[in-house]
């Protein structure tokens, strides 16, 4: 369940009554969860509980898809997708796979994010911006001079500025997916203590240092 509370088709604001309407129809997503790839659809009615914060969200969409964008789709995705996958967030990363599709990505990259920096089926420019992605996700956005430096012998100024901004903005959306138990990533925390055997005593380290 997510952690917050979900906001029905009788109550969501005018906005959100289009953008349910178009994922789901007539039905009212709280008592009739899914949407047409599968997901519960609960990022949607957990954000409409503060209408601006719904309204900001899909405005991003339509900003990073918009016609006007110097970067190349395909370099956006794969860096969408990354993010899911270093950050962790099950759904960013099986949704923009799926998107990965939609612009074209052949599934041998699809299928290779996860593991690109030892793939060779990525271009000079693909494994720089998925080099970039991991500084921007995994190391907070310190990024070292050579990796920026071949982004800028296959990228403009704008391209690059562009890339920067749709992935930290998906960095947002997989850490805050995460966080409220959103979609794919509603799931039981998996680092937790393993319970011993009944009749184990002490400190496990105690058995193996026995001065």
């Amino acid at each position: 369940m997510p952690r917050l509370h979900e906001v029905s088709k009788a109550d969501v604001h005018p906005a959100g009554q289009r953008i349910y309407k178009l994922l789901f129809g007539d039905r009212d997503p709280v008592k009739e969860p899914g949407t047409a790839t599968g997901t519960p659809g609960n990022w949607w009615t957990v954000f409409a509980g503060s209408p601006d914060v719904f309204d900001h969200c899909v405005s991003g969409f339509a900003l990073y898809r918009d016609p006007k964008r110097k970067l190349d789709p395909k370099l956006r995705e794969l860096g969408q997708t990354r993010v899911g996958w270093a950050r962790g967030s099950q759904f960013v990363f099986s949704q923009h796979c799926k998107a990965c599709r939609g612009v074209g990505i052949p599934e041998e990259k699809i299928a290779a994010i996860p593991h690109w920096q030892v793939a060779d089926c990525f271009a000079p420019v693909e494994r720089a911006l998925l080099a970039y992605t991991d500084a921007l996700v995994l190391m907070g956005g310190r990024v070292a001079d050579g990796i920026f430096d071949a982004l800028k012998k296959h990228l403009s100024e704008e391209e690059i500025l562009e890339f920067t901004y749709i992935t930290a903005l998906y960095d947002l959306h997989a850490v805050t997916t995460k966080a409220l138990k959103l979609e794919y990533d509603d799931v039981p925390e998996r680092i937790v203590e393993v319970a011993a055997p009944a009749d184990a005593k002490g400190d496990p380290m105690g058995l193996i240092d026995r001065r």
